[in-house]
């Protein structure tokens, strides 16, 4: 797996603002780890689209364990808001879909630069939407939460903090998983920057790409960058999980110190010694398992 990895890598890293070689390097890593990884067949999925509020056709994936599902839970997909598709995570979805016995909708939402903001939020926004008129059709308890890693994760909880605005919902939990949630953050611990997975340059990158020319100022809203939020206050309970390694861990920390000043219930593990997209890149590691096994806690406790 680490070998289909490296040769997916390019050996000089691509310059700021080349989004094309992130995209193609991304893709190409999501392709070996789903090749790499055991496909659960235990799993019924169905294709569907749903409409965004711009008109736009969002496609949607939705996975259903053999058993009457507990919840609902809508995942947003990761790749730095410029890469990820629903056939590179489809193994994640159908794992978190049968350990957890919930039933799983996949967003594939558009990407930056191509779609800037606020075309991904939107499209999550629409998918959680469908999920809470339709729960009760797919999930006994009608129970709907949203969850996402990496980018999706800043995704996930940027549309937490829109469905809170628009009293869309209630939304039961939001499961933010090394989650990208700051677009300030631009510089890096001298300590672990050589463990960097999604470095600072990756990071820049991304976020150019989603914001155009609100980069780097202060028109940055916080349905694109959750981090900026004025109040957190009636945000949905958080499930929070960052490796030490990983450029996102302040901000996570950060993140969930704000929720819980604004009186939202928060469960937040730091992994010591990983990385970003430790359990993904070697899914067979005891501290994987041991993370994924919390994820499904949480999952089940829905």
């Amino acid at each position: 797996m680490v070998g289909a990895i490296a040769a997916a890598t390019p050996q000089t890293p691509p310059a700021i603002g080349d989004w094309q070689t992130r995209r193609a390097t991304i893709d190409s890593v999501y392709g070996a780890l789903a090749a790499a990884a055991a496909r659960d067949d235990r799993i019924e999925a169905a294709d569907f689209t749903v409409p965004s509020s711009d008109g736009h056709a969002v496609p949607l994936r939705m996975y259903k364990p053999t058993h009457a599902p507990n919840a609902l839970v809508v995942y947003v997909h990761g790749g730095g808001l410029i890469a990820g598709s629903l056939d590179g995570y489809d193994h994640v979805c159908r794992r978190y879909a049968s350990e957890a016995g919930v039933a799983l909708i996949a967003v594939d939402y558009r990407l930056a630069p191509e779609s800037p903001f606020p075309g991904a939020v939107d499209d999550c926004v629409a998918a959680v939407e469908w999920a809470i008129r339709h729960a009760a059709e797919h999930a006994p308890g009608a129970r709907v939460a949203i969850m996402g890693d990496s980018a999706g994760g800043g995704l996930a909880a940027a549309t937490a903090l829109v469905c809170r605005d628009r009293q869309i919902g209630p939304l039961a939990a939001q499961i933010l998983v090394y989650p990208m949630l700051d677009d300030r953050t631009a510089i890096a611990d001298s300590a672990i920057e050589p463990f960097l997975a999604w470095s600072v340059a990756d990071n820049i990158t991304g976020w150019q790409a989603y914001l155009g020319e609100r980069y780097g100022t202060d028109e940055v809203p916080a349905s694109a960058s959750v981090a900026r939020a004025d109040s957190l206050h009636d945000m949905p309970s958080a499930y929070l999980e960052v490796g030490q390694l990983d450029l996102f861990c302040a901000e996570t920390v950060t993140y969930a110190e704000r929720l819980m000043e604004h009186g939202v219930a928060v469960h937040l593990s730091v992994r010591p010694g990983a990385i970003h997209g430790f359990d993904q890149f070697a899914p067979g590691s005891g501290l994987a398992r041991h993370a994924f096994a919390d994820r499904v806690a949480f999952l089940q406790s829905l």
